[in-house]
C-alpha cells in the first residue's frame, strides 16, 4: 500500500501561466522525490498601469508517495 502526502507552493513567471507550474514543478523536484502530480489550485496575475499582464502566479497541490 501507498501513502500519498500533498504540499503547496507558490511560483511564478513572467512569461505564461503554464510556465509559472513548470518552474514551481522543477523546483520543488529539487528536494521532493516522487511526485506523482499538481493540481493548480488558484491563478492570480501582476498587471501594469494599462491592464497588461507583468506576471503569472500560481498556487500548487503537489502529490508525492511518501517513501
Amino acid at each position: 500500500m501507498s501513502v500519498a502526502k500533498i504540499i503547496e507552493l507558490n511560483a511564478a513567471s513572467k512569461t505564461s501561466m503554464e510556465d509559472a507550474v513548470k518552474v514551481g514543478l522543477k523546483k520543488c523536484a529539487e528536494s521532493v522525490k516522487g511526485i506523482k502530480g499538481a493540481w493548480v489550485n488558484e491563478i492570480k496575475v501582476v498587471t501594469d498601469d494599462n491592464g497588461n499582464v507583468t506576471e503569472w502566479r500560481v498556487n500548487l497541490r503537489v502529490t508525492f508517495v511518501v517513501q
